[in-house]
């Protein structure tokens, strides 16, 4: 190709639609009926590559899994056990690094796939294509195909690359997976046969453009290839894919925040101790430096919460195994919560909140208006006039308007895997679906009344129509197609019993108007005897004379339990909006179905069209995301513009969706949810995958989310509270000049053993009651809020209390051993802490509950149950085990000594349930 080809290449390149086609072939120098040279296309090969989706190299694994200790939690771990090996604590040391490694490889697995997102994209476009070259035509793999090469495209085949269309006839085509648009789009190129359209058109009504990765459901055409490769739109999509922001979720924000804001607290106190430690006299021969770091070291170490990331891991993956059998798989834990956290959710359409399968849904036949049942291409269901059940043969009719549905009629319907599914047309297997809920049966009329010619649909005619031979050895025609087409060709009408009267013109706009308001696709149906002797049809037939015999008003219908779902969503104070490519009148009808609530800035359903977004500036894209419930026309890089819009106005937004044009959104949104029967790209584009593409699902995981956050900030108020009362009880040991009541070994038994044996329960407490009658939470909402601090200073005192007490007075007792003191004193401090722990579960007010005569069920139980037997047995271990006491300096109890530790620790409850009172915990 020369260089100036290449060079008007590369300004058209967006453009192709509005060039003829003769323009089209001068610019890539293609013969539009013998194609490429096979020598040339061998040469634009070698020069521009393969048609393949080129993937950027990522990160090494190494690299990766580097990547996963930077959070600063732990960071401090890490550096903690720098600290430990320093002063030659190795033990410490191994298992703080232990704890921080097992995270990071947690993390470092489940993400280990998400590159996998363009290669899907790859194999999406990966197929065959049959191809003129040199005025033959030859079997190709797609990655072969160059631009300009002419490509034949049949029912049934995958598009391989971007075609300018040359040649069509009958050709319909499924963008669906690019677009949105639920019905496969009729491409025609205009009674000229070379179609121009206006540049600015969008890429769902571009018909004389065909592009990759979408299927050809009806009739023949060719084109030339203009894009191959990263340039086609599939490409651009994976481009948008490669250069996405990677946000993070709210909980990893959420986290990262409370951690640097602990981590300055906690650097601080260890300042202080070192500071104090270090002014104060030490005997002689002893090291000041090294005094004045044993204390601050401790406190490093009791400051930290060494157990929490184990702990919210856990508490996340319980979180997965729950939605997973709800049929949500989780590919990332921070999605868990993420989910619950969401404050809009924005929707696709098509297969979504839709069937993805086109319903006759209103029938007008006769001066009649009837209504359809069911769903989908499921042939069950009823014909109803007035709310009531009707069968044809009240209604002559209507049985001869769905009779001409079911075989002037090029498609079938066939029942495979448990599920109703069409061959051909979407549209035509709506009509044979619609014809069976009348019971009547294709298969008995085509026998009965055999197809002797037709006429296929075409653009220009905007009609199909079929001769028949009829029981009697009479002839009909049977005619299908769009309303203005069929009216003008009609001479009359029949009644409901089938009787010649007028037609009614006027009537019959009336009904089109008030179902296209439905938002359904509106098909007219004729007929007209023909002679006896007549054998073929010829669009002269069709011209005149036509019998008018009724309207069928379809549509892609919602889901039933997606409804359902809408409104659970709406009620938790979730903002639900549809983002599809499809026509807005069909949107906005979807919208009202479902129930779409207006938004809380305005009265009506607004709704706008792709082209309206287009033209807004940043400002004016701000309001209408807000204002909006429905965007239309919407292409997948406004997709994208829209979730990202959303977020800049501070929501946390969920994106669902299950085509090739969704992945971007879906990645770049909080939380991105894809159809399990979508696409490949979709689904490693998401963060979590609906098994049952059922949207009830997403109900369901929000649910599970909002548990799941509350249970992380239970745990939360129950490991800090002992980091705090260790902390103070250091820091005031030498302020005071005392001996430390607890070592550091002896902490880090406390906040590693103990901590993750008592919180680990609490990730497994049930769903708090009215979970979904609350609205989100704050946006910015920290882990720690005002009432929580005060939760955690009031235990906080309360567990340095019982520490410091307790050591202080065994010191002055008989007992007076330094080991016994500080033995008793971890003991009462965890007595304490499963007083404090009952207090945050649901076990005690369900207990409560069930004791006042309710007849709720007892809640976490089981696991709570066990993780405190666990930990007495740990703590027993603990006092009485000669090898522990030796490594951790503890000392064996008696019973009286244990009874001591329970009656010091009792005053917790009293302690714990004022606190409930100003920060309740369910």
């Amino acid at each position: 190709m020369p260089a100036t080809a290449a060079n008007d290449v590369d300004v058209a390149e967006q453009y192709w639609h509005y060039l003829d086609r003769s323009t089209v072939g001068t610019i890539l120098e293609t013969n539009l009926e013998s194609g490429l040279d096979p020598t040339e296309a061998a040469s634009r090969q070698q020069q521009f590559g393969p048609n393949e989706l080129i993937v950027k190299a990522g990160k090494p694994a190494w690299l990766k899994f580097i990547l996963q200790f930077n959070q600063p939690l732990l960071i401090i771990l890490l550096s903690a056990g720098l600290i430990k090996a320093v002063i030659g604590q190795w033990l410490n040391a191994s298992v703080i690094w232990g704890v921080t490694t097992t995270n990071a490889t947690i993390s470092f697995i489940q993400e280990a796939g998400a590159e996998k997102k363009i290669e899907a994209l790859a194999q999406a476009v990966t197929t065959e294509a049959t191809v003129i070259r040199g005025g033959k035509k030859l079997r190709v793999p797609s990655k072969e195909l160059v631009v300009g090469d002419l490509v034949t495209l049949t029912s049934g085949d995958k598009v391989p690359a971007d075609l300018r269309l040359v040649k069509v006839r009958d050709l319909q085509i499924d963008e669906s997976g690019l677009t949105g648009e639920s019905v496969a789009v009729e491409k025609q190129l205009g009674q000229s046969g070379d179609l121009v359209l206006p540049a600015e058109t969008p890429l769902a009504e571009r018909d004389n453009m065909a592009y990759a990765g979408s299927f050809v459901t009806f009739g023949q055409g060719s084109g030339i290839v203009i894009a191959i490769a990263n340039n086609t739109e599939t490409g651009k999509i994976s481009q948008l894919l490669d250069r996405h922001i990677d946000l993070t979720t709210p909980l990893t924000r959420k986290f990262n925040q409370f951690s640097q804001n602990w981590l300055l607290f906690v650097l601080g106190m260890a300042t202080l101790t070192f500071a104090v430690r270090l002014g104060r006299p030490v005997p002689a021969g002893v090291s000041a430096f090294k005094e004045a770091v044993e204390p601050a070291v401790a406190l490093i170490v009791g400051a930290i919460p060494e157990g929490l990331p184990a702990v919210i891991t856990v508490t996340l993956a319980v979180g997965v195994s729950r939605m997973a059998a709800k049929n949500a798989i989780v590919r990332k834990l921070p999605a868990v919560e993420t989910l619950g956290g969401a404050t809009v959710i924005c929707s696709d359409k098509t297969g979504t909140l839709t069937e993805n399968q086109m319903t006759v849904q209103e029938i007008y036949s006769g001066g009649e208006s009837y209504s359809v049942t069911g769903t989908g291409y499921n042939p069950e269901g009823e014909i109803q006039l007035n709310q009531l059940p009707i069968t044809v043969s009240q209604a002559p009719t209507l049985q001869e308007c769905l009779q001409a549905g079911l075989i002037c009629n090029d498609s079938q319907l066939e029942f495979k895997d448990d599920n109703w599914i069409v061959v051909g047309d979407p549209t035509e297997g709506a009509l044979i679906a619609a014809g069976k809920k009348a019971e009547l049966s294709q298969q008995v009329l085509e026998k009965s009344m055999p197809r002797l010619d037709s006429i296929p649909f075409e653009s220009q005619f905007q009609y199909m129509a079929t001769l028949h031979r009829t029981p009697t050895s009479g002839k009909i025609l049977y005619v299908k197609g769009s309303v203005e087409s069929i009216l003008a060709r009609c001479g009359s009408s029949l009644d409901s019993q089938g009787n010649s009267t007028e037609v009614d013109r006027d009537q019959i706009h009336h009904q089109v108007d008030t179902m296209a308001d439905q938002g359904l696709r509106v098909l007219a149906l004729a007929k007209k005897i023909v002679p006896d002797e007549q054998d073929s049809v010829a669009h002269s037939d069709v011209e005149s004379g036509l019998v008018f015999l009724g309207l069928q008003g379809m549509i892609d219908p919602p889901r039933a339990s997606a409804i359902a779902a809408v409104q659970a969503c709406q009620t938790a104070g979730i903002q639900v909006k549809m983002i599809t490519g499809d026509h807005i009148a069909t949107a906005k009808a979807i919208a009202r179905r479902m129930g779409f609530r207006k938004t809380k800035h305005n009265r009506e359903l607004v709704a706008y069209t792709g082209a309206q977004l287009a033209a807004m500036d940043k400002n004016e894209l701000a309001e209408a995301v807000e204002a909006g419930s429905v965007f239309a026309r919407v292409a997948p890089e406004q997709k994208l513009r829209l979730v990202e819009a959303l977020q800049l106005q501070g929501e946390i937004v969920a994106m669902t969706g299950d085509g090739v044009n969704d992945a971007p959104a879906l990645k770049q949104a909080d939380i991105g949810i894809a159809m399990g029967s979508g696409t490949e790209v979709s689904k490693e584009a998401a963060d979590m995958i609906l098994t049952d593409d059922n949207f009830a699902s997403i109900e369901a995981a929000v649910e599970e989310g909002r548990s799941v956050y509350k249970n992380l900030l239970k745990s939360i108020s129950f490991i800090l509270p002992v980091n705090g009362g260790e902390s103070m009880t250091i820091l005031l040991s030498t302020l005071l000049g005392r001996e430390l009541p607890i070592l550091s070994l002896q902490i880090l038994w406390l906040n590693m053993l103990n901590s993750i044996t008592m919180t680990v329960p609490l990730a497994f407490e049930p769903k708090s009651p009215g979970v979904m009658q609350q609205q989100p939470r704050p946006v910015n909402e920290p882990f720690l809020t005002e009432s929580r601090i005060k939760r955690i200073l009031a235990i906080s005192l309360y567990n340095w209390t019982i520490i410091f007490g307790m050591f202080e007075w065994v010191r002055q007792s008989d007992w007076g051993t330094l080991p016994l003191a500080r033995t008793m004193a971890i003991q009462a401090l965890v007595m304490g802490r499963i007083f404090y722990l009952l207090s945050l579960s649901q076990l005690l007010p369900s207990l409560m509950a069930k004791f006042s005569g309710s007849k709720q069920q007892v809640s976490g139980a089981p696991a709570l149950g066990v993780g405190i037997a666990i930990a007495m047995l740990l703590q027993l271990v603990f006092a009485n085990s000669p090898f522990i006491n030796r490594i951790f300096e503890t000392a064996p109890m008696n019973l009286d000594q244990w009874l001591i530790c329970f009656g010091v620790a009792l005053p917790m409850i009293g302690v714990a349930l004022s606190v409930n009172r100003f920060d309740p915990p369910n």
